[in-house]
């Protein structure tokens, strides 16, 4: 570890933390000098570059690993640095599900920065769950945006999740599963193999088509889920407005994202042996973005607490990119005091 001295960074040294979802990639660079950020707003973020999907499971891994490296570089040139001042690295992104996945990404990752730098390659989970507890790993994430998640942590570093599968397996809470059934029902209804909805009218004005057929070749002239998640806020609005369907399939994701949480609570028993123990449970993603009717992070919160009366819910007031660079930040200084014997 050249160029320390009194166990500092050195001055010039800079932690990226990315953020890689499904619709959007995100990185930020931090000064590796800086101190202890005491609240969200001291995080000094000297740039902040995004761009696109980086979930190997959408776009493949050669595609996922350009969308990657070009987003570093593009914060590190923003910042006026260049790849020799990087000191750590936090990639947490989704798709990221298996060690083997992690090895790849970290063999990957060595090839583009300094021997000295460090590495940690985590999913996406873990910096959301970050960006709420400023790089404190303890607590259950949810995340609920174009895939969902809930990921668990306890204090002596046990992990557990759920969902988390992709749309195949059964992100159902997921902006993807929402917007799905929706096109489903609208399908169903011009079929007459189910009610009648005012998503049909939605749907079909938002996608400036004539016919709930020609739905067909729009779902699959692009494979991306993102798209398909896009029509969340016709779902809301249409809920909103009192129509069934919309309402059913909203209180059913609702039950499905609850029910995730409570699956990786039990797990880890983050509730204590009694379940009555507070916890932080951080929310993230679009689809629990407050709406003026249908809140559906308030009715999470109120099905989770029914079982888990501790529940004590956080928005994050940091993007999960800057939960990824402090994670790499406290990893880096938690060696360099270990190395200096303190």
């Amino acid at each position: 570890m050249g160029g320390y001295e009194n166990g500092d960074s050195p001055a010039g040294g800079v932690i990226l933390g990315v953020d890689g979802g499904t619709t959007s990639t995100v990185c930020v660079c931090l000064p590796a000098a800086m101190p202890p950020p005491e609240s969200p707003g001291a995080v000094p973020v000297l740039s902040r570059a995004v761009a696109g999907c980086s979930n190997r499971n959408s776009v493949g891994e050669n595609a996922a690993l350009e969308t990657l490296e070009q987003v570093m570089m593009q914060a590190l040139t923003m910042a006026g640095k260049d790849h020799s001042d990087v000191i750590a690295v936090c990639l947490s992104v989704s798709g990221v599900n298996h060690p083997s996945d992690q090895q790849r990404m970290l063999d990957w990752i060595r090839k583009l920065f300094p021997v000295h730098a460090q590495f940690y390659v985590e999913n996406d989970a873990v910096a959301a769950l970050a960006s709420g507890t400023m790089g404190k790993l303890h607590g259950c994430v949810l995340i609920a945006g174009t895939g969902s998640i809930a990921y668990g942590v306890t204090e002596d570093g046990k992990v557990a999740r759920a969902a988390g599968a992709g749309p195949v397996l059964g992100d159902w809470g997921s902006g993807y599963g929402i917007a799905a059934q929706a096109l489903t029902a609208v399908i169903k209804a011009h079929d007459g193999r189910g009610p009648q909805t005012n998503l049909t009218r939605e749907i079909l004005r938002k996608l400036e088509i004539a016919s709930p057929d020609e739905l067909i070749g729009w779902t699959y002239a692009d494979s991306s889920w993102a798209r398909i998640a896009a029509l969340v806020p016709v779902v809301v609005s249409s809920a909103e407005d009192g129509d069934e369907v919309a309402n059913k399939i909203l209180h059913d994701a609702v039950q499905e994202l609850a029910g995730s949480v409570v699956a990786v609570v039990r797990r880890l028993t983050l509730c204590g042996e009694e379940g009555a123990d507070q916890f932080p449970l951080v929310l993230v993603g679009g689809v629990l973005e407050g709406n003026k009717k249908w809140n559906i992070s308030g009715e999470v919160i109120k099905c989770i607490s029914e079982v888990f009366p501790g529940v004590h819910p956080i928005r994050p007031e940091v993007e999960p990119a800057i939960g990824a660079a402090l994670l790499a930040w406290s990893h880096h200084h938690k060696e360099l005091k270990l190395e200096n014997g303190s």
